[in-house]
């Protein structure tokens, strides 16, 4: 394989899906060498990670200096939403963390007697989650479900009672456009003290779910959802995620304040900087329904960014979710790359209006994607000094059911609901979700302890990573002098750490400025347990995004494991097939490194296939697409060419950035505005 340079030392084999010898053994050594972090002092030059001291302050009896991986959902919806209630989501904000924490939840459609008539369980509960409801109409949602508040006897109170997914349609459209209903009144204050109960119930349950004792087994933050959108139905959506419990009297919404800029700006004065004790970051998502909005380099009259936008953005926004239950939005063949493994979970619209409104969908565009918009994040840095697009990397649900962490790609997948089937009226007709949709991914924090100072920590520097849902366990790191034989070394990511900065960090040049910086990269399978089962891994990737001279650029490397290994599913049975590893480890180095030029690295590792959760429901439902009078109505998806039938589900490191030392002082000095 021309182009790259890898010395894969640690690449344990499975002899196919079934075969579990070993395995443990494997694994467990290996992670003995993997959750590890020097308290030495990092040898290079400055970077902006830094390690923990041996005799840092911790809460929890499992306290560990070398930092583990934490699994969580940072965007989760509940009855609180409108789009979820009018779903018919009846589960709130303590009960999502109940079922985060490994109870069994009921779901919606509901009997006569108000049973629910089905349920679903985490196999493996989650270690950390928050409920992010949306800001915007909590108010109204509270008026519209108490009798004797002012407005509970509206026309459009009645409409969302009687007829809930036409109000919402209506409702949610005029908040869009910034708009109060006349029962809010005058500013509406009606509105916003009715939101006040349902935030402190939002508030109160974070609270009370959160392990506070030395097992600290589970952790949850006050969060919400900021949800910006234009009249085009192009989204802009946030999530506001909290480090503590100094939190405002109410959420910021978009009918409060429609300009994501001063978003960033009150949070910043009114919690950051307020010398209270509160900090707080933002997480962009769904980028890919934006239609190009959501990364933006111009005003929306046209002018150019100014300095204030994109340091406030650099300053409130470390992280972007990758994926959720609407689609992926890492990139897009066609659209800035050729990487065939783009092709994943794509949906076909660039945004909502597409979705309900056929024919004014357009196909997606470049800037709606993250990898792309990493790239456009190295010229504004080159111009200005900062760069706004600097974005770790996770992934999440968006359950609209209250379901974190609910990411298996099974036939008894409930669907999420975000905008999404999962009511009474659409159940009977087979398919649980939108067909594009798909179950969602996870976030991981690289935490010394499970605690909310430890985990916000870890988001705010960038040490965290997606995945599309299986548990899969992933190191990166980069340095000037890694040895060749680091991955059969037993303190791995102390070596990582000690030599380097892992992912979410920053390389600065060398002491020898013709020296390519070095990566090293490890990944373990999920190993699965008790009903769930893990995949063997196919192959691990280094992405390398730079810019030369006035083009961006980017590659697409192979760095371990085997992207030919024959691995396979049987469309018939949904098993899979083929032969895979328990753990890959690679160092590589780059063969095009150029001192001169910006760049970004992020690691991107793959399993073998798999059926995807719609293949499944085929599969359950025996469908035969060689014998037409055997397809059942609402099946026929089943025998589309054009429907996915297989996925590789995958995790997504932060990246981590190489920046020259000359470049960088320049571009300090830069007041320049950006456009475009």
């Amino acid at each position: 394989m021309p182009g790259f340079v890898f010395n894969t030392v640690h690449s344990t084999k499975t002899l196919g899906f079934r075969h579990r010898v070993g395995l443990v053994t494997v694994i467990g050594s290996c992670l003995s060498a993997l959750p590890g972090l020097a308290s030495a002092e990092l040898q290079q030059a400055p970077a902006t990670i830094s390690a923990p001291t041996s005799n840092a302050s911790h809460a929890c009896s499992g306290y560990n200096k070398l930092r583990n991986p934490f699994f969580g959902d940072l965007h989760v919806h509940t009855v609180f939403s409108l789009d979820a209630s009018t779903q018919g989501t009846r589960n709130r904000p303590a009960d999502a963390y109940r079922f985060a924490r490994g109870e069994r939840l009921g779901l919606q459609p509901y009997d006569a007697a108000d049973n629910p008539l089905r349920s679903a369980q985490l196999a493996r509960p989650l270690d950390f989650a928050a409920v992010t409801d949306h800001a915007e109409l909590l108010g109204e949602w509270n008026i519209c479900n108490t009798p004797g508040l002012d407005g509970h006897d509206s026309f459009i109170c009645k409409i969302y009672r009687r007829w809930p997914r036409a109000a919402f349609f209506y409702m949610n459209s005029q908040a869009a456009q910034g708009n109060r209903h006349d029962f809010c009144g005058p500013q509406g204050k009606n509105c916003l003290e009715a939101a006040k109960l349902p935030w402190n119930e939002i508030r109160e349950a974070a609270d009370a779910a959160s392990d506070t004792s030395p097992d600290c087994s589970f952790t949850a933050f006050q969060a919400y959802e900021w949800t910006g959108a234009t009249g085009a139905g192009n989204n802009f959506h946030r999530n506001v995620i909290y480090k503590n419990s100094i939190t405002p009297e109410l959420p910021l919404s978009f009918l409060d304040e429609p300009r994501v800029q001063r978003l960033w700006e009150t949070l910043l004065s009114k919690c950051r900087n307020a010398g209270t004790g509160c900090d707080v970051l933002v997480i962009p998502h769904n980028s890919n329904l934006s239609d190009g909005t959501m990364f933006r380099t111009t005003q929306e009259d046209g002018s150019p960014i100014d300095r204030s936008e994109v340091t406030a953005r650099a300053e409130m926004e470390p992280l972007v979710e990758i994926l959720q239950h609407k689609g992926d939005s890492e990139c897009a063949v066609g659209l800035g790359t050729q990487d065939e493994l783009c092709n994943f979970e794509k949906l076909p619209y660039s945004n909502f209006t597409g979705k309900y409104v056929p024919y004014k969908a357009e196909p997606p565009s470049s800037r709606q994607f993250i990898r792309n918009i990493l790239k456009e994040g190295l010229r504004i840095e080159a111009e200005m000094g900062v760069n706004p697009f600097k974005f770790g990397v996770l992934a999440s649900t968006d359950t609209h059911i209250g379901t974190p962490g609910l990411v298996a790609e099974d036939r008894a997948f409930p669907g999420h609901g975000g905008a999404g089937n999962p009511s009474a009226t659409e159940l009977p007709k087979g398919l649980p979700d939108t067909l594009e949709f798909n179950p969602g991914g996870l976030a991981v924090v690289w935490a010394e302890e499970n605690t909310r100072d430890s985990l916000f920590a870890a988001l705010k520097r960038r040490e965290t990573y997606g995945t599309s849902g299986p548990r899969i366990t992933l190191r990166f790191f980069g340095g000037w002098d890694y040895p060749a034989d680091a991955c059969s070394q037993p303190d791995l990511a102390s070596l990582g750490y000690r030599q380097g900065v892992p992912m979410g960090g920053d390389l600065t040049s060398a002491s020898s400025q013709a020296q390519a910086p070095t990566f090293l990269l490890s990944a373990l399978r999920d190993p699965g347990g008790t009903g769930v089962n893990g995949m063997p891994l196919q192959r691990i990737q280094i992405i390398k995004g730079w810019q030369d001279g006035d083009t961006l650029k980017e590659e697409v490397f192979e760095v371990g494991g085997n992207p030919s290994n024959g691995a396979h599913v049987d469309l018939d049975t949904c098993e899979p097939q083929g032969e895979g590893y328990d753990s890959l480890c690679s160092t590589w180095s780059d063969p095009n490194f150029d001192p001169s030029q910006s760049a970004f690295y992020y690691a991107r590792v793959v399993e073998n296939p798999t059926c995807r959760w719609s293949q499944q429901v085929c599969v359950a439902n025996r469908v035969r697409c060689d014998d037409p009078s055997n397809i059942k109505k609402g099946f026929e998806f089943c025998c589309s060419s054009t429907q996915a039938k297989t996925i590789q589900e995958r995790a997504w490191s932060s990246p981590i950035w190489f920046r020259p030392n000359n470049k960088t002082s320049r571009a300090r000095t830069s007041d320049k505005t950006i456009g475009g």
